[in-house]
């Protein structure tokens, strides 16, 4: 089944964006993995790479590119991750960086190019590997899914089709970690070879270039016995209900609603665990250390025990949560579900005026919006990409998860899974209406183009590729939010400290009668419409603004109570929220919580979304997609409080 976007995995994305990283060496050998979508080059490049790896932009460009270590021989290269495509004719800014590190005038060519090579649609597959032999290159073709060719009955020559096409065929099975050693060996062997000479193409034009490679794939299929049953399979069967226009859809919400209560019941009783652990013995510990040393009941005491430890406790009793979302979304994605979502997905975005294209940048953002924004490089089109980029920030990232927990937990704990996947389906909504109305106004010139997706077999998810995901996402996600986390903590605690007016001194004051108080209390009247005008729960926004990941923290500072057990047992927290929930809105708490979380969805991500907007879009543009989130972020949360208020 064919559906146009390259759906393609990142190797560790990381949930602020991705840092630069230096090249290597001059001397040093560089190994370029190419391939289409789903073929299995970046479980390859994790394979090859181990925990080394990193993902950065490439000098001189925006575009990501996966850079690890491998030992070949006895030799340290350097293996470049390239962004997934089909062929070198380029149509993205992603792809333009593969054709032109590749391209005969290129500055600097690989010394060896490994494309991963998908046996069971091998006639697709091979005209990437046609265009590099018409390149004075390396070639050497890391042929994957061989298996899956066996079970339905195909067959292929590995050996003959290398001779065929006049270069090493290795065999892989990246999910099962094999083929490795193979692999290193061909690479050792092309190494230490002469480049060969290229192909030669007898075509005039581009047409005529195009039929001579599909001459020369159908020649090397031939002469490999390279024969693939075509009677339905498993797949074909399964897929003709998942990727059905309304079963589809039904399929995908039902498995989204219980990838989120299996996340908030399992993770509950870790999170409480974690909490007591820091904040009972290492705050006592704290606590203790510094009253040995002098300082116990001064700022210092406050700062360190109040600050930091229960900044870097809160973050840490994330990780069970973000680890079994994360989790979760692997097996989803090695089983090669995703791919199915993505075509029912784009199927309705599409129908609504959305580009076709945008399925995976907007699937990425309900992981981090960074990395998100830095995936709508592989759309064709500038004025897609500057759409979806806007986009983005609508779609709910995982840093709000923490936040839709607590207040599901404390307001309605019968449901709170229910309510956290409502959040994500409104956040679907929103992207739609949004995209809708700028379509219709700003965009209506702009050319919408179908998806074209390879759609793999399914297959049974390993171990392996699931916490090797796992890991990856969940080390960007502390790599990144543990900075900004601790930093607001001890910003927010600065700010309560310093005192406005003759009240209290510097570290003995109440929040109300602080800086921090005090400014909240000039904004909170804004969100009176809206139910929450309360100073105690408008601060929190200004604190989710740097990262929603610190809101919690900042709302444990405020009351001067410790971090809750868990999201799923708010603890005292929870109590101090419904009074002043109820306060803010006159007694209408359930309504202005709605109005709330409507807002915290709506409303800018984090500050670190706003540099990759103005990154990616420029400054101008960013403004005026701050001034969209806040103005849309602000009616829906009006609208909605005011209807919830008539109705309870």
């Amino acid at each position: 089944m064919t559906s146009t976007s390259p759906l393609r995995k990142t190797t560790a994305p990381a949930c602020h964006g991705p840092a630069e990283q230096a090249p290597a060496d001059a001397g040093t050998p560089r190994i370029a993995l190419l391939g289409s979508p789903n073929s299995g080059k970046s479980t390859l490049f994790n394979l090859l790479t181990g925990a080394g790896s990193t993902v950065g932009n490439w000098p001189g460009t925006t575009v990501a590119v996966g850079r690890g270590r491998w030992q070949v021989g006895g030799t340290d290269v350097e293996v470049l991750d390239l962004p997934g495509a089909y062929s070198l004719q380029a149509r993205s800014p992603d792809e333009e960086l593969t054709r032109d590190l590749v391209a005969a005038d290129g500055a600097a060519p690989p010394s060896v190019c490994v494309v991963v090579t998908d046996a069971a649609h091998l006639t697709r597959s091979l005209y990437l590997v046609a265009q590099l032999r018409e390149q004075p290159l390396r070639v050497i073709v890391a042929l994957t899914m061989v298996d899956v060719v066996r079970r339905r009955g195909g067959r292929l020559d590995p050996a003959a089709l290398a001779v065929a096409i006049d270069c090493p065929v290795v065999v892989t099975d990246p999910r099962a970690r094999q083929g490795a050693a193979a692999l290193a060996a061909a690479v050792s062997t092309a190494l230490d070879s002469a480049v060969p000479q290229p192909r030669i193409n007898r075509g005039a034009d581009d047409l005529s270039r195009a039929d001579d490679r599909f001459t020369w794939i159908q020649s090397a299929l031939v002469a490999a016995d390279g024969t693939l049953d075509d009677s339905p399979t498993l797949s074909d069967r399964i897929d003709r209900v998942l990727t059905a226009p309304f079963l589809g859809m039904g399929a995908f919400l039902a498995v989204m609603w219980l990838v989120f209560q299996i996340t908030t019941k399992v993770a509950a009783p870790l999170q409480g665990a974690l909490d007591a652990f820091f904040s009972g013995p290492v705050s006592r510990g704290g606590s203790w250390l510094l009253g040995a040393l002098g300082l116990g009941g001064t700022w210092v005491e406050s700062l360190v025990v109040d600050g930091l430890i229960a900044g870097v406790g809160m973050l840490l009793t994330f990780v069970p949560l973000m680890t079994i979302m994360f989790a979760l979304l692997a097996v989803l994605e090695d089983s090669g579900y995703l791919a199915r979502a993505a075509v029912v997905t784009d199927r309705l975005m599409r129908r609504l005026g959305l580009p076709g294209q945008a399925f995976l940048p907007l699937v990425v953002g309900f992981g981090c919006n960074v990395p998100a924004i830095a995936a709508t490089r592989i759309l064709p089109h500038a004025r897609q990409r500057l759409l979806v980029t806007l986009l983005v920030p609508f779609t709910s990232c995982s840093a709000r998860l923490t936040v839709y927990l607590l207040l599901a937990a404390t307001f309605f704990p019968a449901h709170a899974g229910t309510v956290v996947f409502a959040m994500y389906l409104a956040s679907l909504v929103l992207v739609v209406g949004v995209g809708m109305l700028l379509r219709r106004t700003l965009w209506r010139a702009m050319p919408n183009e179908p998806l074209v997706l390879a759609l793999p077999p399914y297959q049974r998810p390993t171990w392996w590729v699931t916490s090797t995901v796992t890991w990856r996402r969940l080390r960007g996600f502390l790599q990144t939010a543990g900075g900004i986390i601790v930093a607001t903590v001890i910003v927010v605690w600065v700010l309560q400290a310093i005192p406005v007016g003759a009240t209290g001194s510097f570290g003995h004051v109440a929040p109300r009668d602080s800086v921090y108080g005090a400014v909240a209390q000039g904004l909170a009247p804004l969100f009176d419409p809206a139910g929450f005008g309360g100073w105690e729960i408008v601060s929190t926004l200004f604190v989710g603004f740097v990262a929603k990941e610190a809101v919690i923290s900042s709302w444990a500072q405020t009351y001067a109570v410790a971090q809750p057990t868990s999201v799923s047992d708010p603890g005292s927290l929870g109590h101090h929220l419904i009074d002043s929930f109820t306060a803010a809105s006159g007694g209408h708490a359930a309504a202005a919580v709605a109005a709330f979380l409507v807002f915290l969805l709506a409303y800018t991500p984090c500050v670190a979304t706003l540099a990759a907007q103005k990154r990616e879009v420029g400054l101008r543009w960013t403004l005026a997609g701050l001034v969209l989130q806040l103005g849309v972020a602000w009616v829906l949360a009006v609208v909605v409080f005011q209807i919830g208020r008539l109705l309870t």
